[in-house]
């Protein structure tokens, strides 16, 4: 199986002060193509931190991260962004969405962004807004949405390029149970037929038992991986990395 995300010895350290901390330290990750990853720890285990490495948001202190093929450390500055552009989808935990734009027109933002012709724009946005269930919402506004409903045109947002990888930070965690539900059976569903890849980070075990597979991460180091689908075995490892 071909891997889609791959990061090999990665380090991020950051100075506050005269303190050095070490975010990251020498984390190898591969997550295939198709895949669902998970990653999960304490508060300050490095999560974010490895996620936004991984997208282009931000540059390791050592280390080497490959997307879809690409050495991002070969690539200029204006090529990791055409890279993120094109390949990455990013979901935030608080939408992130363009207050002014309908929910058809923050779809099909990053498809405008690129230079898309309008041709093809305008029946990927309608096919995703269809996957997500807001067909007949696409021309409302983000604070006329719920925001499960503004959780899902996020969602339809980071798969219109046709990403080589989704990276999603905490995508439930703004939402109620019943919304987060939703999401997640989104996300799940854009693994299992549309063969996505999806690396999530969450703090929520049954957010994790979603996904395939599960990455604890402490002190900024993998310390622990197992399968998806068991939220009690996922929550008793979390357990134990506090005790």
């Amino acid at each position: 199986m071909e891997a889609t995300l791959l990061t090999r010895g990665l380090c991020k350290q950051y100075r506050m002060g005269e303190v050095t901390v070490d975010a990251l330290q020498g984390v190898d990750l591969t997550v295939q193509a198709g895949e669902f990853v998970a990653i999960m720890g304490p508060s300050g285990s490095g999560k974010s931190t490895l996620l936004h490495l991984a997208g282009g948001l931000d540059s390791p202190s050592d280390g080497e991260i490959t997307m879809d093929g690409r050495r991002l450390a070969h690539l200029a500055d204006d090529e990791v962004t055409v890279l993120r552009r094109r390949h990455v989808g990013l979901v935030f935990q608080f939408f992130n969405l363009l207050p002014t734009l309908t929910a058809a027109e923050n779809v099909a933002l990053p498809l405008l962004i690129d230079g898309r012709p309008r041709a093809e724009i305008a029946p990927r946005v309608d096919a995703l807004l269809h996957l997500v269930g807001l067909a007949g919402r696409r021309d409302h506004r983000p604070d006329q949405l719920s925001g499960g409903e503004q959780q899902r045109v996020a969602i339809a947002r980071a798969l219109v390029t046709r990403p080589a990888v989704v990276l999603a930070d905490e995508p439930t965690g703004n939402l109620d149970r019943a919304a987060g539900r939703e999401v997640l059976a989104l996300l799940r569903h854009a693994c299992d037929e549309e063969r996505q890849t999806i690396v999530m980070v969450t703090h929520d075990p049954l957010a994790a038992a979603t996904a395939d597979r599960v990455i604890l991460l402490q002190d900024g180091r993998i310390v622990h991986e197992l399968a998806g689908g068991d939220a009690p075995a996922i929550a008793a490892a979390i357990a134990g990395l506090d005790r």
